[in-house]
């Protein structure tokens, strides 16, 4: 028995039905009429201090093998307790991506053979998972491909919990291979999108949707370097008006980066195979992101080999999600959670928009990176003078990022405090400096982790705005250069930005050019 819970509008939901309208795929153009589709698994490790069926410690590089209790070793006569605060973590998600919640799920065993298995089966939920029928919806925007953000959606086909393995550690030298169970019962998330994505682009989108979500959420970490957050991209391509073709799974893709890479270079290959008349197996690969390419890994299992059956010492999972008090022997409140969820990303784009009067593209820039969201916040309510919020973001995106991006450094790694950035922003604002002088600055600012205002100050960084200290700079640029002044007085209007570039040339990009432009033209008229 299952019942769907709205506490809310959902504004995921809603942001498809507004804009379902712009659901074109960005990639590459394909050949012949290809047809690419997407559909991703996403285990996202839970946020608790202890695994899914045990109470020993989950902690990221611990020593080898510390983390481990008598159950996750399969000593016989343990039996697994499942952990409350797991449940509450996947009822919360489940409700942001707007699931349904199952008042009642089960747990299953899932029967493999690896070394870092000691039972030989991990326990997940097959046959009636925490819940199902979600929709994400999602902006896709990548500057330099697409000239204007899409959204695209996502339906998710079932959430549910499950423990994830141990780790192999290969010792070539030794020619041996050991095993680390700190990993073993750590507690995951399963996500299963259904296939309704095209590119590779659309599928980085979405698992960086995700991530924000999570994270607001506190449900995972979402640390990919870590390993708290994996996923596996299921893809095919088939002709258009033709059956979906034979899909390969990529495994355990380790960044949102290479989510997109590592779809765009399979399906590529599938193409180029099914061109050359060649066919595409039902197999799994993997991603060697070194050689930006994937591998084959071993055939695709099917669900028959891993023999499902019911977990014996678990009791079915029973959830409240009718309101009211909680009958006996349910251990979560769905309707409670559901009431204490944050606001969500899509819901901030909408709101700082319309507060701030900024662009959708400023919004998804902005809210996509936390980083940088938290230095816009922090700029425009820190002390001083009320600044300006276009200014502000303009600042951040144009600037800032322009600045690290040449640097190769990454927002989370910036060395400019929030104070300091909003020391650039006022003289910005109060047109002391213009956009060539902020690089300088900020270079110089990433380098010596000086005051803004200091750096200027030190180097004479100021902009010239002085009337009659522009208008002779003007005139020596007119003596200096009759036959660009020439052309310009027989039509040739481009001529007068030629001037001014070398008004800045003289200066050291210090004048302002809108006076400079403006003084250019009153003496030229005469």
């Amino acid at each position: 028995m299952s019942w769907s819970l709205s506490f809310r509008r959902n504004p995921l939901i809603f942001n498809v039905r507004r804009r379902n309208f712009a659901t074109k795929a960005v990639g590459k153009p394909r050949p012949n009429s290809w047809k690419s589709v997407i559909g991703l698994e996403v285990h996202a490790q839970i946020q608790t201090s202890s695994k899914l069926f045990s109470g020993a410690e989950v902690a990221f590089s611990s020593p080898i093998n510390s983390c481990v209790s008598l159950f996750d070793a399969s000593i016989p006569g343990t039996l697994p307790v499942l952990n409350r605060k797991c449940v509450e973590l996947g009822v919360r998600t489940a409700l942001a991506l707007g699931c349904t919640v199952n008042s009642v799920s089960m747990f299953d065993r899932k029967h493999y053979f690896y070394a870092d298995l000691p039972t030989g089966y991990q326990i997940t939920q097959q046959r009636a998972p925490l819940a199902r029928g979600g929709l994400l919806s999602f902006p896709v925007f990548v500057p330099g491909v697409t000239k204007k953000p899409y959204y695209k959606s996502a339906r998710l086909h079932q959430l549910q919990l499950e423990q994830d393995s141990g780790k192999s550690l290969h010792d070539p030298v030794e020619r041996k291979s050991l095993v680390d169970l700190n990993r073993a019962g750590v507690p995951l998330m399963e996500l299963v999108f259904e296939p309704d994505l095209e590119t590779g682009e659309e599928a980085a989108a979405l698992v960086k949707e995700l991530i924000l979500i999570l994270t607001r959420l506190g449900s995972c970490s979402c640390r990919m370097e870590e390993g708290a957050l994996r996923v596996d991209a299921n893809i095919s391509v088939h002709k258009e008006h033709t059956p979906l073709g034979t899909r390969t799974e990529v495994k355990n893709i380790g960044s949102v980066r290479a989510v997109a890479q590592a779809i765009e270079f399979e399906i590529e290959r599938q193409i180029g195979i099914l061109d050359g008349g060649g066919r595409i197996f039902n197999e799994t690969r993997a991603w060697d992101a070194t050689g930006r390419q994937t591998i084959a890994m071993r055939d695709k299992e099917v669900v028959q080999d891993y023999r499902f059956m019911p977990e014996p010492n678990l009791p079915p999972l029973h959830v409240n999600v009718g309101g009211g008090e909680c009958a006996p022997g349910v251990i979560v409140d769905a309707v409670h959670i559901g009431s204490t969820l944050p606001e969500l990303p899509e819901e901030t784009r909408r709101r700082i928009v319309g507060v701030y009067n900024l662009t959708p593209e400023m919004a998804i820039i902005l809210v996509n990176d936390i980083t940088l969201y938290n230095h816009f916040h922090a700029i425009l309510d820190g002390p001083g003078k009320t600044r300006s919020p276009k200014i502000v973001a303009n600042f951040l995106i144009n600037e800032l990022l322009t600045i690290l991006n040449k640097n190769k450094i990454d927002i989370e790694q910036c060395s400019i405090s929030s104070a300091h950035l909003a020391e650039v922003t006022d003289m910005l604002e109060d047109n002391v400096i213009n956009p060539y002088l902020v690089k300088l600055i900020l270079q110089e600012a990433l380098e010596t982790m000086e005051s803004p205002a200091a750096i200027a100050q030190r180097n004479d960084w100021f902009m010239i705005t002085d009337r009659e200290r522009i208008e002779t700079m003007c005139r020596d640029a007119i003596e200096k250069n009759p036959k660009v002044v020439e052309k310009y007085r027989n039509g040739k209007e481009k001529m007068l930005y030629a001037l001014a570039g070398e008004i800045a040339k003289a200066c050291g990009h210090k004048v302002d050019m809108a006076k400079a432009v403006e003084i250019l033209k009153n003496i030229l008229k005469k």
